[in-house]
């Protein structure tokens, strides 16, 4: 794994990390989901083959129970064969649909509130929308850390943490790197 930049935030630590989210050790992994739960392509499929096919099965029973998860809501399974004991399978926008500022500014802090209920203490979470559903990844790293800030200013977490923010290409990576300076200072911690 490679940590790119590591910071504490109101008693969080947020990591900006380079990696392979099927091998993150934090309690629950973030999927990059479409409505359906359908994990064919992307993060999705990568979950799935990595964490086996029970994941698949409880997704698809997830959605005829419930129906299709809305944009910007979550739903979750567990993680099969991951390290993860969960998966939170958020729902993000395809670029071009309408409110997908919004819409994404859900899907992350939904993760987060799911997280937090399940009183899970680490999440890993990937550029949600910013692949195969065309979301430009600045935009997208400028939503995630106004999503973040805001939910731990007004949630003020109390077993939340690790949020890790995990990407697997680099260029991801470095944009959502770059982007974090804008909304977190650099710390004491990090000198």
């Amino acid at each position: 794994m490679k940590i790119l930049r590591k910071f504490n935030y109101s008693n969080v630590t947020i990591e900006i990390v380079q990696d392979d989210i099927t091998t993150q050790n934090t309690e629950a992994i973030v999927n990059a989901a479409n409505s359906q739960l359908q994990h064919g392509g992307g993060v999705a499929g990568a979950i799935v083959r990595k964490g086996g096919f029970s994941i698949q099965k409880e997704s698809t029973e997830y959605v005829k129970k419930y129906g299709p998860v809305k944009t910007g809501e979550v739903a979750i399974t567990s993680a099969g064969n991951l390290k993860a004991k969960y998966v939170i399978h958020a729902v993000g926008p395809v670029w071009g649909e309408g409110k997908e500022d919004e819409k994404l500014r859900s899907a992350v802090i939904n993760s987060l509130k799911a997280a937090e209920e399940l009183n899970l203490e680490s999440i890993s979470m990937p550029a949600i929308s910013s692949g195969i559903f065309g979301f430009p990844k600045d935009r997208c790293a400028n939503i995630f850390f106004k999503a973040i800030k805001d939910f731990i200013d007004n949630n003020k977490p109390k077993k939340m943490k690790t949020i890790r923010l995990c990407n697997i290409d680099e260029s991801t990576s470095k944009i959502f790197l770059e982007k974090s300076f804008d909304y977190f200072e650099v710390g004491l911690d990090e000198r």
